[in-house]
């Protein structure tokens, strides 16, 4: 048996072997990061940029000297996209080129529109799939065509715009792809049966994808940003559940401008995730799983938060829970309600 005076060093020696190991992480880590990308100059594809994130995106981007391309189906939003962004610029040389094209339906339309895009403004440095819809309601009461469409928009209009740049950004050893996915993209909720599978998709793409590409100095970031102040969540709105507004209400409603500098912010790094607020952190940690880290220090901070994240985690389900239980039970008393009179 140990003394008590030996188990106090051993357990010294431990700590200050954990403390120097931890400090050798966070010195060394910088290293072997990715190489920030430098927006001056560069071209930049923010597909769906006509209004929302994409258009916050790109206006961020145009901000820090950037080349933009935006890509939507409306050529009237795009034109006045356009003006607002010009606004922005920082000298007399940046362009903002606006192409009209539904980037979920035919890839090889899509591929054009990049070529045309390049032979204008030059390779593709960063592409920024912002293209997508929201659709909520309970599964049984969604029309089952939908399904299929909000796949392919929020889905194939991310993967046909990669694959049509991917092949430059590996010859040139450099590039970055962005994909918006959502909160619901780590979760699923109640109303986001159609939804929130076509965001969970981005998640296995991309994690595939950044496999791919890393040795090509191509980095992938996939963005979670919570509910934001933009025109199609105000349509959203008009037809969601009580139970998923109510969820919803459980967190606050995110600027676009602030959401779109986070994610420009992870994108330039490099980051694989990119969240916003503390709920954005936390989540992001709980559902890292086997998703890549763009650091050590990243990885150590989600093994050491993860037990708490997950007891806070229990906390939201149950209160989640709790709302969809309530929500049924006031609608069955009014259904009885209805019947007595």
């Amino acid at each position: 048996m140990l003394d008590s005076f030996t188990q106090s060093v051993m357990l010294l020696l431990v700590a200050a072997f954990l403390v120097a190991f931890v400090l050798l992480l966070y010195m060394v880590s910088p290293l072997i990061s990715p190489k920030p990308l430098k927006l001056a100059g560069a071209h930049v594809v923010v597909t769906g940029g006509s209004s929302g994130i994409g258009k916050c995106i790109a206006i961020e981007c145009f901000k820090q000297g950037a080349f933009i391309t935006l890509v939507a189906r409306d050529e009237a939003k795009l034109v006045q996209a356009k003006k607002e962004i010009e606004k922005h610029s920082v000298n007399d040389k940046q362009v903002v080129l606006c192409i009209s094209v539904d980037v979920s339906k035919e890839y090889r339309q899509v591929e054009n529109v990049i070529k045309q895009a390049q032979e204008k403004l030059g390779p593709v440095d960063m592409l920024v799939n912002c293209a997508g819809t929201s659709l909520s309601g309970k599964f049984e009461e969604i029309e089952i065509d939908r399904f299929a469409r909000l796949m392919e928009v929020n889905y194939l209009g991310s993967v046909y715009p990669s694959r049509a740049v991917i092949s430059t950004m590996k010859e040139r050893r450099m590039g970055r792809i962005v994909f918006i996915s959502s909160q619901a993209g780590q979760l699923g909720l109640f109303g986001y049966t159609a939804y929130s599978p076509t965001k969970f998709a981005l998640r296995g793409l991309a994690e595939a994808l950044q496999m791919e590409v890393k040795p090509y100095n191509v980095y992938v970031t996939v963005a979670y940003p919570p509910d934001t102040d933009t025109p199609g969540f105000t349509e959203e709105n008009k037809s969601k559940p009580l139970e998923t507004k109510l969820i919803s209400e459980t967190s606050s409603l995110c600027p676009a401008d602030q959401v779109a500098r986070v994610i420009v912010k992870d994108a330039v790094q490099g980051n694989f995730n990119s969240s916003v607020g503390s709920d954005g952190y936390m989540l992001s940690s709980l559902t890292c799983g086997m998703s890549p880290v763009t650091t050590i220090t990243e990885g150590l901070q989600q093994v050491v938060t993860m037990g708490l994240f997950r007891t806070i985690a229990l906390f939201y389900l149950g209160s989640f829970d709790s709302i969809v239980r309530r929500c049924m039970m006031e609608r069955q008393a009014c259904q009885k309600a209805d019947k007595t009179d």
